[in-house]
């Protein structure tokens, strides 16, 4: 399982760097205002389901992180609740996989 482990942590720089190539890209072409992005997220139906898409998604890893922390009071699992709603769930999922597929904390 330590390859598995890996490839976590490898998707997680990838969900980091790409996404974040393209918001970069936005912030220097338009402003830096992130209200204006929102607004740009919800320029038609497609855009506003996708963005629906991954909030739901955000919310639910969110909760399975906190449930889950609280259960094997493994705390360092919490940071994949801020990397996911700063940068992504491209980020934050495979980032919990990796800090919960470590090695098993002794009773």
């Amino acid at each position: 399982m330590a390859g598995l482990r890996y490839v976590w942590l490898a998707l997680a720089v990838w969900g980091t760097i790409h996404p974040m190539s393209y918001f970069i890209q936005w912030f220097n072409e338009n402003t830096w205002d992130l209200m204006a992005m929102v607004d740009a997220w919800h320029v038609n139906a497609a855009t506003s389901g996708l963005v629906w898409d991954l909030t739901v998604a955000a919310v639910t890893l969110t909760v399975w992180v906190i449930a889950e922390s609280v259960r094997t009071r493994r705390w360092l699992g919490l940071l994949a609740i801020p990397a996911t709603f700063c940068i992504g769930v491209s980020c934050g999922l495979p980032l919990y996989l990796f800090l919960r597929s470590g090695a098993p904390r002794r009773p």
